[in-house]
């Protein structure tokens, strides 16, 4: 490993501490790293001109956006915003480019870093002295802001820009490891960025960390982290007393991302709905002549821990399904912090399977659908060949664990909290 090139904040140390006090007097909520760094009275920016990554998920327990706050704060210099998949106001749909422009709210520069550019350009990195990372992610590999904040960590250390974190916490919590690592090299893209589990346990302040110490950067940055106060590994979102806004179009509560994690993959293959194009965007598992009862009585007869199945018939009004009834079940979380999320996709393909008569991956190769985007989610074709060997899914599963443990050890030496 090599040397921690990272020049972290003094404040991660005081917020540890404070982190640990917070566990033993039950703190009301969290407290969040822009309000860490407003409480502080904005040392971390002092002199500096800055930049700003965000969206709309990039608010305080107030429900005010970093953007106003940063805007209207004493001896900040806010210069410059850049905007990640969905665009700084989360208005753009998924996976649709954006372009560069001037925000008619505020006068500042855009700089979009899901269009023409992923990556910021030294010209969009002029004059700046920092750039300020404050985005919700998922706690998924797949949710695109970890890719912008890495590949934006690296545009830094290449510019001799200082790059801040304002952390917050991961809403699957910061125990649970799920899920396959990226294995394959070819498989690299947005969507496997990093060599982590699709579910990583980690905040984004620490995800950064291990990104910037491990060689996964050409060139690693001065990294500064404004910690949390008063989370706690085990916390899931509805743990920590915060408010939730869309961190994109798809993700709209704070239990989103638990269903993210549990169907996403399944959408990927096609053939199925996932609710994305009905209410309920990753809570379902359908198609079409599938028997509700029946699919719900075998996903629930796996007696996965902390998840119930429901029966569910509807009718999407846009997507893949629109005005076709579908059948299946309602995804529901008993115990968001102990349910296994990732193994959730394998065992719904199975029962689709069995139950409904309906094989996914079958029928995408009748179709003619490319598998691409299910094997970047998954970081490699090994899921996906074991499903298509008829594998069960016990089995899939599995054979992650070697992955994950390894995983826990390598992150220990970059946890905050």
């Amino acid at each position: 490993m090599r040397r921690m090139h990272a020049a972290v904040s003094t404040a991660v140390a005081l917020g540890v501490a404070l982190a640990g006090a917070g566990a033993a007097g039950a703190p009301a909520r969290v407290r969040l790293g822009n309000e860490v760094l407003a409480e502080g009275g904005f040392k971390e920016l002092a002199g500096k001109r800055v930049g700003l990554i965000t969206n709309p998920s990039g608010i305080n327990g107030d429900l005010r956006s970093t953007l106003e706050v940063l805007r209207s704060a004493p001896g900040v210099k806010l210069v410059a915003l850049f905007g990640p998949e969905h665009g700084i106001y989360g208005d753009v749909p998924a996976g649709d480019k954006i372009e560069s422009r001037t925000d008619a709210r505020t006068g500042l520069p855009v700089h979009s870093l899901y269009g023409a550019t992923r990556k910021p350009t030294p010209a969009m990195l002029a004059g700046l002295d920092a750039v300020v990372y404050d985005l919700q992610d998922t706690g998924c590999r797949s949710y695109t802001f970890i890719s912008t904040m890495g590949l934006a960590m690296e545009a830094c250390g290449e510019a001799g820009v200082e790059f801040i974190v304002l952390d917050r916490p991961n809403p699957l919590g910061g125990v649970r490891v799920e899920g396959p690592r990226l294995e394959d090299e070819k498989l690299r893209s947005f969507v496997s960025r990093w060599d982590v589990p699709y579910v990583y346990g980690m905040t984004c302040g620490e995800l950064a960390r291990m990104i910037n110490d491990r060689g996964w950067l050409k060139q690693s940055c001065r990294l500064t982290v404004v910690p949390l106060q008063g989370w706690r590994r085990a916390m899931v979102w509805r743990d920590t007393g915060l408010p939730w806004v869309p961190a994109s179009p798809h993700i709209p509560h704070g239990e989103s991302p638990l269903f993210q994690v549990a169907t996403g993959m399944v959408g990927e293959i096609g053939g199925a709905s996932i609710g994305i194009g009905y209410t309920l965007p990753f809570q379902t598992i359908a198609a079409p002549g599938a028997d509700p009862h029946a699919l719900a009585a075998r996903l629930n007869g796996y007696g996965l821990p902390g998840v119930v199945f429901r029966p569910l018939t509807y009718k999407p009004y846009y997507g893949s399904f629109k005005d076709e009834v579908v059948g299946g079940v309602q995804v529901h979380f008993t115990d968001p912090a102990g349910a296994p999320l990732t193994a959730i996709n394998c065992y719904a393909i199975e029962a689709l399977r069995e139950v409904a008569g309906r094989d996914l991956l079958a029928e995408a190769v009748k179709a003619n659908r490319k598998f691409d985007m299910f094997d970047k989610v998954n970081g490699t074709e090994a899921t996906r060949r074991a499903l298509q060997a008829g594998k069960p899914a016990a089995e899939i599963v599995a054979a992650w664990r070697a992955g994950e443990e390894k995983f826990q050890q390598e992150r220990a030496a970059y946890l905050l909290y």
